[in-house]
Order: C-alpha cells, then structure tokens, then sequence
C-alpha cells in the first residue's frame, strides 16, 4: 500500500472503520438479556444460540484473507460495516431461536470480515509510516464498544424500546463506515502468491493468546448483563453499565498503548496485564454489591486493553508467513476462543457466578435460584 497525500483521511477512514466494528458489537451486549426473554429461552439454549455468532465469524475470517489478496482491505471493510449496520435490528425483533440464531450468524460473518480486513489495513498502513499505531486504531474499537453500549443503554433505561434503539445505532453505524470510504486505499488488492499457508508455530503461539483473550472479551460481552441482572446488583435497564466500563478501561488503557509499548515493549507489556485481569475476574464473582463488580469490570478492561494491539503487531512483523494470512489465524483463533468461551459458560449447568470460572463452587446459588445436582 502506499500512502496517500491526504494521510489524516487515510488515519480517519481506519479509525472510523474500526469504531464501527466495535460500536456494533457492543450494542448487540444490552441485548442480549431482552433477547433471552423475548424468545423464552434458558441459559444453555441462549449459550447455543450465542455460538451462532462466533461460528459466522469463524466461517468469515477463514475466507477474508483470501478476498482480500484479490479484491483489498477496503470494499471488505465497507461490506462487513454495512451488514452489522442491516442485521442489528434483526437482532432486536427475532422472536424465535431459530430467527435470532439465523440473525446472529450473519451478524457475525459481518464482524468477521471487517475484523481481519480492517486489521491487515492498519498493519500495511503502520508499515509504511514507521509509527506505532495498532492501539491507537483499536482504542477507537473500544471507544466504539463504550458508545454502542453506552447509546442502547440509554435508549433502553428511556423506555424508547430495542428496535428503535437499533435502528438509530444503525443509522450512526452507516453514516460513519460511508463517511471512511473516501479514506481508505485500495490495500492489498491484486496481490500474487499463496492466499494460504500452513501457520508456523510462532503464529500458531499468538493464535493461541489471542484466544485466551477474546474469550475473556467475549465473556464480558455475552454474560456481563446477565450476570449483574440476575444477582440483583443491577436493573434490566442498567445491564449494559458492566461491558460500557469495561469498554471505556480497555480505551484508557489503548489510547496510551502505543506510548507505553515504546516504553516497556511487547512481552512486558503482556505480562504486566495479567495482574489486574486475575483480580478483576475475583472482584466481579465474589462482588456482594455492584460497586465492587463495576471495579471489576474496569481493572479487567485496562490489563486485557494492549493485549490485541500488541499480537497483531507481532503477527504483522513475523516474516514467516503472510502478513494477511497471519492476520486472519490469529483473528480465527480468537474468535474460537468466543467461538467455545462464552456459549460453554451458558451451556453448562451452573448460575452465572459460577460460571465465570468454569465450574461450580457450590451446589445451589439461592440468590440466583441456580439447581444443580
């Protein structure tokens, strides 16, 4: 890719493209309990209708590497902004779980593919400028998750009702990923030489990271409502306060992301996220009351923050395969990780406290009326 004259609608069209990815996400997240109702469903149907999402994006990922070696990153981009913007709403009105899993599937193959083009773009565009820009590109993802969960729950609390909340979230969604079309290059397109190869093992090692964390991701998103919903630390209305402060640490922590890495580098930089992580999962189980979970949920948002940023940089600087292919293996893996993480914490016979370790510490919850055994 080479750099046009106008670089701040090069850095605007990028940035834009990744808040729309997370903006759609995110307000898919205050959803997700209304949905539930909606269709009269228990967890473990939910947690399988929820597969439905990372499977489309799975399925999406796998193929956009190739696309995008023949078409570029930008027309993928603007495809994949455009159909979260279509099928929102569809996930609003789906009264059935085969409607909302349908919906869901195709929410997803939409999020995949903007997710793996728009990552090879910013790693071709931080290639040729020499600068660190890969968490100041997904600081605007988180940024984006804040506001589109901030924005559905604000709506929701107004009494204003999921569809109308979708279609306006919609609306903003559209307007910004055309507004980025002007901005982006034709990245990528043409390009000769293998669209597959097998992953070496040192892509294969940030795949498997890029798992763990976006099975953590992924469990903010899917659980976070519910759980605070159904301990009664928060009402239906509020369920989306949990994943918009997570959303707002993982910005704060992304927005200095590049400064600090320059600092401390890569693996330190992985490393010291690991504390605040460990003690914000302990925080949100174990909160009596939602103060101490809203703490949580902010000490896990700021050590996960650089953690993506950081992988994709070193799947974009390894030499033993292609940028783009290594883009969409590291991409996949995590979507595996929402893919197995968060529809098993649903599908498992546990309250929701107990399932955010993956088992159970009890035999009975009271509080959430969880039977179990």
């Amino acid at each position: 890719m080479i750099l046009s004259a106008n670089w701040s609608a090069d850095l605007l069209g990028t940035r834009l493209a990744f808040f729309v990815a997370g903006f759609g996400l995110a307000a898919w997240g205050p959803l997700v309990p209304l949905a539930k109702v909606r269709i009269a469903v228990d967890d473990r149907t939910l947690g399988l209708l929820l597969l439905c999402l990372g499977t489309g994006s799975v399925v999406a990922m796998l193929l956009t590497s190739v696309l995008n070696a023949r078409y570029g990153s930008k027309p993928i981009i603007l495809g994949g902004g455009l159909g979260l913007a279509i099928m929102l709403p569809c996930l609003a009105i789906a009264d059935t779980p085969v409607r909302l899993g349908a919906s869901l599937f195709a929410f997803g193959v939409s999020l995949g593919s903007i997710d793996v083009a728009m990552n090879i773009y910013a790693i071709e565009l931080e290639r040729d400028t020499g600068r660190p820009l890969m968490s100041g590109f997904h600081a605007q993802y988180s940024i984006g998750e804040f506001t589109g969960s901030a924005a559905v729950t604000s709506f929701l609390s107004l009494q204003l009702g999921p569809l109308f909340s979708t279609l306006v979230c919609s609306a903003l969604m559209t307007i910004a990923i055309v507004s980025a079309w002007p901005g982006l290059l034709a990245a990528g397109a043409g390009q000769q030489g293998q669209s597959f190869v097998l992953p070496h093992r040192s892509v294969l090692l940030i795949a498997v990271l890029a798992a763990i964390t976006f099975l953590v991701e992924g469990a903010m998103l899917d659980w976070s409502a519910l759980l605070l919903i159904e301990r009664d630390l928060l009402a239906e209305a509020h369920g989306g306060i949990g994943c918009m402060l997570f959303s707002i640490a993982m910005a704060a922590g992304r927005l200095s992301g590049d400064a600090v890495v320059a600092r401390i580098g890569d693996r330190a930089t992985l490393l010291l996220g690991t504390l605040p992580i460990v003690t914000g999962f302990l925080a949100v189980v174990a909160a009596p009351v939602a103060l101490i979970a809203m703490a949580g949920f902010l000490l896990i948002g700021l050590g996960i923050s650089n953690v993506v940023p950081v992988l994709c940089r070193r799947a974009g600087k390894q030499k033993m395969m292609p940028a783009g292919v290594a883009i969409a293996v590291i991409t996949t893996a995590g979507y595996a990780g929402i893919l197995v993480g968060p529809p098993a914490l649903g599908s498992s016979h546990t309250c929701l406290a107990c399932a955010w370790r993956l088992g159970c510490w009890a035999r009975s919850c009271p509080s959430l009326r969880c039977q179990r055994g």
